[in-house]
């Protein structure tokens, strides 16, 4: 394994006005680097944020107060256009096709790893830095380095899943200062030197916009549209799959038919159930989704188990450990998958045994890998609940996210 050398190297430091961010400022300043402070504004318009949320101008405050007393200079810069057409916009399309996109994957890959990057080397930084919970690894394949991607040591706060869509150009030129450290040591550091944010909480909702009322927050580009909520059964007579097998690598059974049958959603039709209520607009719903429903006297609480935004229906179901929450795999098309490790691509028709998580904090679940020509199927050793289309399905060796690409939304 190498590392950097810190020698007269210069590094632009994230500073958001968080804990994370303030405390990787100073390790980095520990270790020797020449550190700045870039604060980002990414958005301007409160439509939709909830009473409460702090608002970007006390975020800079905040981060003003840290630059000052790590005594670092920090810069400002607004990347609220940018951010508007390559985070939010695809976000608003997102939903309007019945996906559920995750603003902070496409926030960090195209914001943070990309412009920030840009500005950071503009005003005279060799490397940048940022507050998340991963770790960076340099090692040596061919003759060429190779930097892999690794989970923090802090399990309950690893952050890797956020970065699944980084380049190895992205990873070279980015540190982690405090991959190493749990949140409670962070926290501790932070109270130990007297920051400003050792106690503040940390942020919630969506990367740079803040915690939001989402339908509120959609309604900016998506209307208001009323239309059925059907319920389905519990015992509806869904089709009887085949049985999947883990092992795949010697298993017939596990062929192209059946690949496509584990990973398609199950497609509902009016017919199927009972109609009990009005929703304001089939896209501001995602599979699993308990609240905003309205619906009283069940006898277990409702959970959307799909979204039909042509037909504008919303289809749920009584309980969580409804059988219509659940599958057994999913499909990432070939052109939306993603390898942070390009030397350990898959060729078509290999099958890898991987760890695989389809949400962030979700335990990392076993599942075989199939390339195909048409994508990668991810069938896993357990049925999974909740896959949503357009979320992003990370997988990793071990420790290392090597790959990821968003869920696509073909049905059966």
């Amino acid at each position: 394994m190498k590392n950097e050398s810190q020698k007269s190297k210069t590094v632009a430091i994230g500073l958001s006005g968080g804990v994370d961010s303030s405390v990787a400022a100073w390790v980095l300043k520990q270790q020797g680097y020449d550190v700045f402070g870039i604060f980002m504004i990414n958005w301007h318009d409160t439509a939709g944020l909830l009473e409460g949320d702090c608002p970007a101008e006390h975020d800079l405050i905040i981060a003003q107060l840290v630059a000052r007393h790590l005594n670092i200079p920090l810069h400002v810069v607004d990347f609220s256009e940018q951010y508007k057409k390559r985070v939010v916009d695809y976000m608003f399309e997102g939903y309007r096709r019945g996906l559920t996109p995750n603003p902070d994957i496409l926030c960090n890959r195209e914001i943070k790893f990309d412009l920030f990057i840009a500005k950071a080397h503009e005003l005279g930084a060799d490397y940048i830095a940022t507050g998340h919970y991963c770790r960076k690894e340099i090692i040596e394949v061919n003759g060429k380095p190779v930097y892999r991607l690794l989970s923090g040591v802090d399990k309950n706060k690893d952050q890797s899943y956020f970065l699944c869509q980084l380049s190895q150009e992205q990873l070279s030129q980015t540190l982690f200062p405090i991959g190493e450290l749990t949140k409670t040591k962070v926290r501790e550091i932070a109270r130990k030197l007297n920051l400003p944010t050792a106690d503040r909480k940390d942020s919630q909702g969506i990367c740079f916009v803040g915690k939001v009322d989402l339908p509120v927050f959609l309604q900016q580009k998506l209307k208001p549209k009323e239309g059925k909520i059907i319920e389905i059964a519990k015992n509806f007579p869904y089709p009887s799959l085949p049985t999947f097998s883990s092992e795949a690598k010697v298993n017939n059974e596990n062929n192209e038919e059946n690949l496509k049958l584990w990973s398609m959603a199950f497609t509902y039709h009016p017919e199927n159930g009972t109609m009990i209520g009005l929703h304001n607009g089939a896209h501001f719903y995602t599979i699993g989704q308990r609240k905003g429903l309205n619906i009283g006297g069940k006898t277990e609480p409702l959970f959307v188990l799909s979204t039909d935004t042509k037909e504008n229906i919303v289809y749920v179901g009584q309980g969580q450990n409804h059988p219509g929450l659940y599958r057994q795999g999913l499909l990432i098309k070939i052109e939306d998958v993603h390898w942070l490790r390009p030397d350990l691509k898959m060729k078509e028709d290999e099958t890898r045994s991987l760890l695989v998580r389809i949400r962030y904090r979700q335990p990392l679940q076993t599942a075989h890998l199939f390339m195909r020509k048409n994508g990668l199927y991810i069938i896993f050793d357990k049925m999974q609940r909740g896959i949503t289309p357009g979320q992003f399905a990370a997988w990793y060796d071990h420790e290392e996210l090597i790959g990821s690409g968003p869920i696509s939304n073909e049905m059966s």
